[in-house]
């Protein structure tokens, strides 16, 4: 049964994909690595919120799918350090 859970999150999902390409667009034309790592993350938060809304019955286990979102947030961390103390 669908409720407004599931749209909600596929909607999210799809806003997450959305701006990945957006930033994947960015990096075709800069080839700056703060771009791609930008959008791989979104990829990673679009996926990871597509598996929690197909999977939103599952109760205490989908906690370690949280993890998904954990490494999105990883990599967008990683990005901003990377960007701030590279040598150019």
């Amino acid at each position: 049964m669908v409720n407004a859970i599931h749209i909600l999150s596929g909607a999210i999902a799809m806003g997450f994909a959305a701006a990945g390409i957006f930033f994947l667009r960015f990096w075709w034309e800069s080839r700056d690595r703060l771009f791609l790592l930008f959008a791989i993350a979104l990829f990673v938060l679009s996926a990871g919120r597509l598996v929690l809304s197909l999977l939103y019955d599952l109760g205490e286990e989908r906690i370690l799918l949280y993890l998904i979102r954990l490494a999105g947030f990883v990599i967008i961390l990683f990005a901003i350090v990377d960007k701030n103390f590279r040598r150019t």
